[in-house]
């Protein structure tokens, strides 16, 4: 038991839900479905919920439907993006492949919000899980900018957007030219000209060089050799890199970013690049410099411009009062539950960290929930469906990897 990790009774005169969920992208909308369809109701009406009722919220930061996807990069279009896989049982309607998924895929994620009517409530930003005492079975609050929830369990689905990776090498700050990372790249229009270092050896590295390397001389650096899978990313394949993913994670290891499981496809812009000449690779400089970097050799490169294709992490910080990291910063999970915490459940994250992945841990989530109530006494009605095994899947698809372009 953490130190930080109780509340006082001030704080736990608070609203109720049996189930908060954090996060409202693909990952949560799915919970929130399989939530409503085994039963649970909007904790949203009106004050504390009564004893034995099974509500649920759904807290996002965003203020409108559509999550990291609002923010995707201007030019990312429909064609280029990995693969959006349906949300439970709302198939996509046709789509313009030239749309930018930044407008396609929210306005998809509005329309399912609508049909299913989930308890939303946005914008609210999640800052602290902690538990209410040290009871194993007891509550937890779930502290955020809308005030205060105690609930039961937390299904979080906060995936990486709000946290990326930044990079910091020696003169870094001294630098005069624009510095900027993924998250805040818009199109390759603002390089126009100039001479620009593109770090990254990830997907959107790779497709934000190509898109740059068009109006721009560039220049591409990664920490290790790039590795191209040859032939196509098929099922087998996918099957494989998941089960990897999935045992990092069982055992508590930190994961990698998906490109250290894939390896890199020889995709129409990768191809591009290629033409053009923009896949020669540099090791990484060892320096910054006001007008560019110090490269590897010792030699000088004048750049105007660095873009950090560098990737992000799981958005977690909220749920350090719970101490769930071990000593080597990984979470173990059983399926999608916390082994030391199973109160919480994280989804779209380890090897659920895609559109695919995420429909599918997100019933899970709520099956095992179900599953594990269904044995307990807590106090929780018991559900006669409960007994129904969580979805382990039938053999995944190439789109259940690498949608965190």
């Amino acid at each position: 038991m953490h130190a930080d990790a109780t509340v006082s009774a001030s704080e736990r005169a608070s609203r109720r839900a049996t189930v908060v969920v954090v996060g409202g992208g693909q990952s949560g909308l799915s919970a929130g479905y399989h939530l409503k369809r085994r039963g649970f109701t909007s904790a949203l009406t009106g004050p504390d919920a009564p004893a034995g009722d099974r509500t649920f919220v759904v807290l996002d930061a965003e203020p409108a439907a559509g999550g990291a996807w609002r923010h995707r990069w201007e030019s990312l279009r429909m064609n280029t993006v990995n693969g959006i896989f349906d949300l439970p049982d709302f198939p996509q309607p046709p789509v313009d492949p030239d749309e930018p998924s930044r407008t396609a895929v929210p306005r998809y994620f509005t329309a399912f919000e609508q049909a299913t009517d989930l308890p939303m409530l946005r914008p609210v930003t999640v800052t602290a899980v902690r538990r209410v005492d040290d009871r194993p079975d007891g509550e937890l609050t779930v502290e955020s900018s809308a005030g205060t929830w105690t609930t039961r369990a937390v299904i979080n689905a906060t995936g990486t957007w709000t946290n990326p990776v930044r990079p910091h090498y020696p003169g870094q700050e001294s630098f005069t030219g624009i510095q900027v990372h993924t998250r805040d790249y818009v199109s390759a229009d603002r390089f126009a000209g100039l001479r620009v270092a593109v770090v990254g050896g990830g997907i959107s590295a790779l497709q934000q060089l190509e898109e740059i390397s068009r109006v721009a001389t560039t220049f591409w650096y990664t920490r290790r050799e790039p590795v191209f899978r040859e032939g196509n990313f098929n099922a087998e394949a996918g099957r494989e890199i998941i089960a990897k993913v999935a045992a990092d994670v069982e055992a508590g290891r930190p994961t990698g970013s998906v490109v250290s499981y894939t390896d890199l496809g020889w995709t129409p812009y990768a191809l591009a690049a290629k033409e053009r000449g923009a896949l020669e690779r540099r090791p990484m400089f060892t320096a910054i410099e006001p007008g560019g970097v110090r490269e590897a050799d010792g030699s000088f490169t004048p750049v105007d411009a660095i873009l950090w294709a560098t990737g992000f992490k799981a958005a977690l910080a909220h749920l350090d009062p719970l101490g769930l990291r071990n000593e080597i910063g990984g979470i173990t999970l059983r399926g999608t539950q916390v082994a030391g915490e199973p109160r919480v459940h994280l989804i779209g994250f380890g090897p659920s960290q895609s559109t695919v992945g995420s429909n599918r841990a997100g019933r899970q989530a709520v099956n095992s929930l179900l599953r594990q109530w269904n044995t307990t006494s807590n106090g929780m009605p018991r559900d006669p469906g409960s007994a129904a095994p969580a979805y382990a899947g039938d053999g995944r698809s190439s789109e259940e990897i690498g949608v965190s372009s």
